[in-house]
């Protein structure tokens, strides 16, 4: 039977090396965006400690370092010591563990971009990777143009909290030859201030270390590239 769907070759190991050293020290700076103060943040993680600095993942951007007593975006880094932080979030409490699931600050619906307009910047090896949030939860992305879909592992799906199993149940092929996964639809996918709803998606039953951005996403925007510069300008 002929395989439904194509997930793109893994990303090299040096790529894998590079991102952890990237969320470590926050050198991509160019992800980062200003947020609407008054709106406050709608959900935060934990990526890391940098001494006694918390290193902050809001709303599925960029990691931030935030030193104990100061604030960033509306939260304030309280006390950090042996892998967590206490942070205030808005003025209320909460404690942040490496490797949890982001604290999920609001439930409201997230505001859609003015100007539907994302810009990525290559990394080392060429590829382009940002964060982003599926379903109001933080994650890391990888542009795939490959990719018939969004691509997720189970374990990051479990950690977003996605029932995969309720999906479409499917075979897929892939370099190892076939294997089991399930196809779904993503309530939302968000890049900075861009979001798109009801997003198909796989979760295959092997794990990966970023989320592929596929073309069920993709395919919404008009891709240019420009150096190591790719803008995706939402179709009207």
């Amino acid at each position: 039977m002929k395989p439904l769907f194509s997930p793109a070759r893994p990303a090299p190991a040096r790529l894998h090396c590079w991102l952890l050293a990237w969320a470590l020290c926050g050198s991509a700076s160019w992800a980062a965006h200003a947020q609407d103060a008054a709106e406050g943040p709608r959900s935060v993680a934990l990526a890391g400690i940098l001494g006694d600095k918390a290193l902050l993942v809001i709303d599925g951007r960029a990691p931030k370092a935030v030193a104990a007593g100061s604030s960033y975006q509306q939260v304030q880094v309280l006390k950090v010591n042996d892998g967590q932080a206490r942070v205030s979030i808005a003025g209320v409490a909460h404690n942040l563990r490496m490797g949890e699931s982001p604290v999920s600050v609001a439930d409201a619906a997230l505001p859609v971009s003015n100007t539907g307009r994302i810009v990525l910047a290559a990394d080392a090896s060429g590829h382009f990777m940002t964060a982003g949030m599926i379903n109001g939860k933080a994650t890391r992305f990888l542009v795939d143009t490959g990719a018939t879909t969004v691509s997720l592992g189970m374990s990051e799906a479990l950690k977003l909290g996605i029932d995969y199993r309720k999906g479409r149940a499917v075979r897929m092929g892939t370099a190892n030859g076939v294997s089991d996964g399930w196809y779904l639809q993503l309530s939302s996918v968000r890049i900075s201030d861009v979001e798109l709803r009801n997003v198909d998606a796989v979760v295959t039953s092997a794990n990966m270390p970023y989320v592929l951005l596929g073309n069920s996403f993709l395919n919404a925007f008009e891709m240019k590239r420009a150096g190591p510069q790719m803008t995706l300008d939402r179709i009207k």
